[in-house]
């Protein structure tokens, strides 16, 4: 009989964390529904071969956007983790917890409970960070974060040229000072990629209470208002997970809202016109859909220190060969090993705009690399005010869900880009890149008025990978909220929804680490434990904010 306390849906960033917290104490029983499978194999433990995990059907649930309006109609892929770990496995491996700000902002939007002072707590004891500032990171969590070993000169050059416009310094983002430029912070530990199937699920299910089935998830069984169990198809047999204290989804910002309509909760009309019987009428499930773009930025550099040069076949197979043997060398990187987190304008009080920095010129998907030595920054605004959708498509659990992001719909995501574009420019500029600095391959030098900035973007401007909002958490009495601050599906009971579906607005960052605070601290609300106690630490906000961008 498939029974437990607790049945959870989905394994990726918050699911794991979940599994783990749920069944420490060993007092209830854990089933962990997962539709992919295993994660062995170099694709995705050996971290240099990200750009792979992402684009394989086996590992991807291979969902793509519907075309967007504002980008020339391009379709653009959104990859989500159909593996153990999620997309914990299949991600970038960057680690950030995200400003300060931004979880206060979601107290402020009715996620009380949520704030910087309340997560805080949550971050330190997931965490096993190397490196990290005293006091604000934690040494002993199940998630090991370190910094890249930054041998590429490039990388330095970055951080200078930042200090050398005029911008701040930061030794560790994830602590008191996002601020400024900086060492990168990657989830890999001992050469592998650290993903929530290593920190998490692994341990989790050696212990006697917690078991993992394979199956396809197509509705939560509804029982006078309330979950009593997860359908699920495997090999062409429908089955039924019974969960004698709750369901938790977390099945990702594309699939939980999905899971969700299609047992009956969400848009009532929109359920009608699919045939489904409304069990209640939630009409935020599917909506606030946001993400992250960025565009690639790339130099050509004048000397020949970049990774072009190992990207012939027979220098990936000396890479490949150090890592299978020793788990050390480039393999063991994903050589995003500089950042930067900068303020957009004077008067905006924290940073808005990401940067990834990588000694190389190449597409995140491994296609399209440059054909000539380059180096690349990553960029983009944090806080894009356009909002896009999650729906069915039809009552088939089979079928994709059309996925809208609307993106660029906001004109001042316009205003954004553009200035984001000028800014590394000016970065590249700076005489920390004069050894370096060759042509600029991209957006190129002719590419230089508003028009043709604007084309370019169009063009070229990439998801980030970071969907999220979905089933967004707020004050149970606002009409567009899908689940209060304890994670509960507001008007079922024995419902949840952790995930970063449940983010009332995007982070600054990459969101796995805090999808998996959300699986850590959705884990004491399940268990009714009293939250880990309010931090008084007060994090460093640019004291030059109101006159200065830098």
């Amino acid at each position: 009989m498939l029974e437990a306390d607790y049945v959870i849906v989905g394994s990726g960033s918050a699911g794991a964390a979940l599994a783990y917290r749920l069944s420490e104490d060993g007092r209830h029983s854990v089933i962990v529904i997962e539709y992919g499978g295993s994660d062995f194999g170099p694709f995705i433990q050996m971290p240099a071969a990200l750009s792979f995990p992402m684009n394989m059907s086996m590992y991807d649930w291979g969902f793509q956007s519907e075309p967007e309006p504002h980008l020339g109609g391009r379709v653009l892929a959104t990859p989500r983790g159909k593996v153990i770990g999620g997309s914990s496995s299949i991600n970038g491996m960057v680690y950030v917890r995200g400003h300060a700000r931004d979880f206060d902002h979601w107290a402020e939007e009715g996620a009380a409970g949520w704030s910087y002072a309340d997560v805080l707590p949550y971050f330190k004891r997931m965490e096993n960070s190397d490196g990290g500032e005293d006091g604000w990171r934690g040494t002993d969590g199940p998630m090991h974060v370190r910094r890249g070993p930054q041998e590429n000169p490039l990388y330095a050059a970055f951080i200078e040229a930042g200090r050398q416009a005029g911008f701040e310094l930061t030794q560790d983002y994830n602590g008191s000072k996002q601020e400024g430029f900086g060492p990168m912070e990657q989830t890999i530990h001992k050469g592998r990629r650290w993903s929530t199937a290593n920190a998490y699920l692994r341990p989790a299910l050696k212990r006697q209470n917690v078991s993992l089935v394979n199956g396809f998830a197509r509705r939560v069984v509804m029982e006078n208002q309330r979950a009593v169990g997860v359908e699920i198809e495997v090999r062409k047999q429908i089955q039924v997970v019974k969960a004698r204290r709750e369901v938790v989804i977390a099945a990702s910002s594309i699939n939980s809202p999905k899971l969700l309509m299609l047992s009956g909760i969400g848009p009532a009309g929109h359920l009608r016109e699919n045939g489904i019987e409304v069990v209640a009428d939630r009409p935020g499930v599917g909506q606030n859909l946001q993400d992250h773009m960025e565009l690639y930025i790339q130099q050509e550099s004048l000397q020949p220190i970049t990774l072009y040069s190992k990207l012939n076949l027979f220098s990936k197979a000396l890479i490949g060969a150090q890592w299978l043997f020793f788990k050390s060398g480039l393999g063991a990187s994903n050589h995003f090993e500089a950042a930067a987190f900068l303020r957009s304008a004077p008067g905006v009080d924290y940073p808005d705009i990401q940067y990834h920095f990588i000694p190389v010129a190449i597409r995140y998907d491994g296609k399209a690399a440059a054909k000539a030595h380059g180096f690349q920054a990553h960029v983009g605004p944090m806080r894009s005010k356009s909002r896009g959708s999650v729906t069915l498509r039809s009552a088939d659990p089979r079928e994709k869900p059309v996925i809208r992001f609307n993106y660029m719909s906001h004109p001042h995501d316009w205003l954004d880009f553009r200035h984001c574009i000028r800014l590394t420019r000016e970065l590249f500029g700076q005489q920390a890149f004069d050894l370096y600095r060759g042509r600029e391959i991209a957006p190129g030098d002719d590419v230089q008025s508003d028009e043709q900035l604007d084309a370019f973007i169009r063009e070229h401007a990439e998801s980030a990978y970071h969907p999220c909002g979905t089933c967004r958490m707020g004050r149970a009495d606002d009409a567009m909220s899908v689940v209060d601050p304890e994670c509960r599906v507001i008007g079922v009971e024995g419902l949840r929804v952790a995930d970063s579906s449940i983010f009332p607005r995007i982070t600054n960052g990459n969101l796995n680490a805090p999808s998996i605070m959300t699986g850590e601290k959705a884990a004491d609300h399940i268990l009714g434990r009293q939250p880990l106690s309010p931090s008084n630490q007060e994090p460093w906000i640019n004291p030059r904010w109101r006159e200065s961008d830098r």
